[in-house]
């Protein structure tokens, strides 16, 4: 499979100018590429600049709205709902983050829903924009787009989506912050069309095809009769899943999965989001003394036979930063022309 390598900044730019072409004011084009860049470096491919296409057939069908911000609909002393009406999931998401991380100063704890976002894409992000203000997240989210993609345990088509769930912990002088950022699929929808798009196979557990069986060949996933994803951990990423479907989407009063029938929509996300300000339970050193004894206990396993080492969650994500900052970050050729043909149908003819 060809790649192409690009650097963040000249792939921010091209981002940014077809989103504005596309119809954003140049602050959302600057967040919503910010965001998508940001994806790549930190090795999340399947929630960067591929989906680019994706986000320019729905501007210009009229499915996401430009320039939108969340509108509150309701307040209850720390708890609030947002609602995006379908405005890019990237902005309205930071918003409500943004007024949740000042709640959870004020008072010490605050629970947000956000229903009927466009796609808010890479969760990990709103995780760092709370620890970054020395806050803990708990985010669920759910996702309808389309004919359901992931299978309950024990069933053989997709009644369910890759429903995300994030924990974020902030570091200290002593730590670095704890980012835990997963689908309850085996893996994302997105990884598998990365895999599509590279023609590559996938590993055995991952997929069943449309008649419920195994399958490796991601094109399960995109041609009828449609495969699905397994949950991740059997009954238990099921579990978690439902949770998700259940908090993001039932709680939050957002669209849940409940048909098989496709619904003429764009990729749309509910959310929950949780932040509690850990100075409120009266010992902040304490708390990240103790933080840096955990993690130093369990980095100090010694590494299996052929391994690594032992890994933190958002260990994974600052490699990739640093690797593909220094190196540039690798796309793949199909990928490329597609985002080229996107930019070529907003009138940008000239790429980085």
């Amino acid at each position: 499979m060809n790649f192409v390598s690009k650097r963040p900044g000249d792939l921010r730019a091209f981002a940014e100018a077809i989103l504005a072409a596309a119809g954003s004011s140049p602050h959302e084009a600057a967040i919503v590429a910010a965001h998508l860049v940001e994806a790549n470096l930190t090795g999340h491919d399947s929630h960067g600049v591929g989906l680019i296409p994706m986000y320019v057939q729905d501007r210009l069908d009229g499915k996401v709205r430009a320039n939108g911000h969340a509108e509150l609909i309701r307040q209850d002393g720390p708890i609030a709902i947002f609602d995006a009406d379908m405005a890019f999931g990237h902005v309205v998401a930071r918003e409500v983050t943004d007024w949740g991380i000042a709640q959870a100063k004020a008072t010490g704890l605050t629970m947000i829903g956000l229903r009927n976002a466009y796609h808010v894409a890479r969760l990990g992000s709103y995780a760092e924009q709370a620890f970054d203000a020395g806050l803990v997240s708990i985010l669920f989210v759910n996702v309808l787009f389309g004919s359901p993609r992931v299978a309950p345990f024990g069933g053989a088509d997709g009644r369910l989506h890759t429903n995300p769930i994030c924990i974020g912990v902030p570091g200290s002088d002593s730590h670095l912050p704890f980012l835990l950022d997963f689908a309850t699929s085996r893996i994302a929808i997105g990884k598998v069309r990365v895999a599509f798009e590279e023609g590559r196979m996938l590993p055995d557990g991952v997929l069943i095809d449309g008649q419920g069986r195994p399958a490796n060949d991601p094109g399960v996933l995109f041609t009828a009769p449609f495969g699905a994803i397994l949950p991740f951990g059997e009954h238990k990423g099921y579990g978690l899943a439902v949770a998700c479907e259940l908090l993001a989407g039932a709680l939050t009063g957002g669209v849940v999965n409940r048909s098989l029938k496709p619904e003429d929509r764009a990729l749309t996300n509910s959310l929950l989001a949780i932040f509690v300000d850990p100075a409120r339970f009266g010992e902040l050193p304490l708390f990240h003394a103790t933080v840096t004894d955990i993690i130093a206990h369990l980095k100090a396993s010694p590494a299996l036979a052929g391994g690594s080492g032992v890994l933190i969650a958002g260990d994974p994500e600052r490699q990739s930063r640093a690797k593909r900052g220094a190196d540039g970050i690798p796309i793949a050729q199909k990928t490329w022309e597609q985002i080229c043909a996107a930019a070529a149908r907003v009138g940008i003819d000239t790429a980085p």
